[in-house]
């Protein structure tokens, strides 16, 4: 049974149990619920390609692909909005890698990625990564996480 979702942002035990017993179908309905999301055929079809795969690193394009293949009857739009709203309640982190796509984490722990440039492809960096001599956050701001992306390339032969 997964865990009631806290008020912290994060919550990675909910995300373990999702990625540990393969994303069944119940546990996905369940921690929609717990998150306010109301358990709709799409958001349940979209999670189970999202979440029984484990951690992964997904564009919107990506995804509604892969809803192809499954036969889900889904729209890019509908594809699009799911992922913000999984998002905004936490199931998933969104990376900004560069100014024309975003991919989405199924892995909400903190934690910092590689790029592969040309690939397109990311990874998790597997230690942490020290940041210091932060800006102070504007008047009435706070921030709310660093993400950083070490980008890589082949190298040349």
């Amino acid at each position: 049974m997964i865990e009631p979702r806290t008020n912290a942002p994060h919550d990675h035990a909910a995300h373990e149990t999702l990625a540990r017993r393969g994303c069944p179908v119940s546990a996905l309905k369940e921690r929609l619920r717990d998150v306010g999301l109301r358990p709709t055929r799409q958001r349940i079809s979209l999670g189970w390609l999202l979440f029984a795969k484990g951690d992964r690193h997904i564009t919107a394009e990506m995804l509604y692909e892969e809803a192809m293949r499954a036969r889900v009857p889904v729209s890019l739009a509908t594809v699009y909005n799911t992922l913000h709203q999984f998002t905004e309640v936490g199931l998933l982190r969104q990376l900004a890698v560069d100014g024309s796509k975003s991919y989405f984490d199924t892995n909400t722990t903190e934690h910092h990625h590689f790029f592969v440039e040309g690939d397109e492809e990311l990874i998790d960096v597997p230690v942490d990564i020290a940041v210091g001599d932060l800006p102070d956050a504007p008047h009435g701001m706070e921030i709310a996480r660093v993400d950083v992306i070490v980008r890589l390339r082949r190298k040349a032969k």
